[in-house]
């Protein structure tokens, strides 16, 4: 089942509530439901973290905590799943959206080479930057519908396993009775 999977990788909700950073919600984080896993907060959160994920801004998951507390989703999970976008993954991530972008503006793709400076940063927004938004735009929508159903159908599907398999059980131990 996705919740006893999903309660493994999750930090306890104290050491969240904890954080520096979210001492700015204050009493908020007193909510429960914000740290319940039920299909709904399960896949709300997964959703909106993928969402955030593709945003290219170094406070991701602060925003990804801050549209979870009023939309009551879990959590811990919203903050997670930022994380698909890490310092090693964010490369082809990132590449990928900007070719998103290039592909629905219809511009030919541009060289380019990375430079940690802030020159860099800004004379890309002029050149590449426009695709790279509009590719993070759409990824970001895209990714967190996907993984806003997909969440959804998986824990349907398992929780239908579950009691198919309950199910199974109990006509096996009613025909060892007979």
């Amino acid at each position: 089942m996705p919740k006893k999977f999903i309660k493994r990788f999750l930090p306890d909700h104290q050491s969240i509530k904890d954080q520096k950073a979210l001492k700015v919600f204050g009493t908020l984080l007193h909510d429960a439901n914000l740290w319940h896993l039920n299909r709904k907060s399960a896949s709300g959160a997964f959703g909106l973290g993928l969402f955030f994920a593709f945003w290219p801004v170094p406070f991701q998951m602060w925003l990804s905590a801050a549209c979870a507390i009023p939309l009551r989703v879990n959590l811990p999970l919203s903050v997670a799943t930022v994380w698909i976008t890490n310092p090693f993954t964010m490369p082809p991530i990132f590449y990928g959206a900007y070719l998103v972008g290039v592909w629905v503006l219809g511009q030919p793709p541009q060289a380019f080479t990375f430079q940690l400076s802030w020159d860099w940063v800004v004379q890309s927004l002029e050149t590449i930057g426009p695709a790279f938004l509009v590719g993070c735009g759409i990824c970001a929508v895209v990714f967190g519908l996907a993984g806003y159903f997909g969440m959804n159908l998986l824990w349907r599907y398992s929780v239908r396993k579950a009691w198919q398999k309950r199910q199974q059980r109990h006509l096996n131990r009613m025909t060892h009775r007979l």
